[in-house]
């Protein structure tokens, strides 16, 4: 659930990530995007996937704005990294970067700034291990979820559960545990340093007791 407070958060994230662009001397146009992307972010389908992600995702990004090459450029990238969410899709992450290098284009974003844009969103894949700082931070952010407190932790469980309500069970379970196992088979989840110090060790108890639930 979205508060008011959470509301305005965003609004002054949005404000500070745009300032630079030309158009953020136009109300309307920003406020128009502003809203769209809001919206997207409250389509039905989605359980996780929500404003309340991008609410976490940017707050976690105070706790590390100063330490960042391109600080800017990581707040609008998390704006865009799910702005596109299809629950079925696999291109989720290339068309939000997609969305957001049109969106970039629009406001004349130097070639530069779109691209390591670009890059930061389609990071969130979660592939390969990031190489910038930046990269790095952003994905750190993403996956800061795993590391969360117990009662976070397992509503993001049943809330992954919800988006995909149409696989069945046993099918879910096999996948789903897969998948976390892939995290805890890294030498570290986190990358950076403070996310590795601060979540790291909670991120693995909480995939180690998710993993044992979806095997019983």
């Amino acid at each position: 659930m979205i508060t008011k407070d959470d509301l305005l958060f965003l609004q002054c994230s949005w404000q500070r990530s745009f300032i630079s662009y030309e158009f953020s001397n136009n109300h309307h146009k920003s406020n128009d995007l502003f809203e769209l992307l809001l919206k997207h972010y409250a389509e039905p389908q989605r359980h996780y996937h929500t404003l309340q992600h991008l609410v976490e995702c940017i707050t976690k990004l105070e706790l590390v704005y100063e330490l960042l090459d391109y600080p800017h450029e990581v707040e609008v990238a998390l704006w865009f990294h799910d702005a596109i969410y299809d629950v079925k899709g696999k291109e989720n992450e290339h068309l939000s970067a997609l969305w957001a290098k049109e969106s970039l284009v629009a406001v004349n974003a130097s070639t530069d700034e779109i691209d390591r844009i670009f890059s930061l969103i389609m990071a969130t894949q979660h592939t390969h291990i990031p190489h910038t700082l930046d990269e790095q931070t952003l994905v750190d952010i993403d996956l800061s979820i795993l590391g969360e407190e117990i009662d976070r932790f397992n509503q993001y469980d049943v809330q992954v559960r919800q988006e995909y309500a149409w696989v069945p069970e046993e099918v879910y379970r096999v996948k789903r545990a897969e998948i976390l196992e892939t995290f805890l088979a890294r030498p570290f989840i986190y990358t950076t340093a403070y996310f590795r110090n601060h979540f790291e060790v909670r991120a693995r108890q909480n995939l180690q007791r998710s993993i044992l639930q979806l095997q019983l």
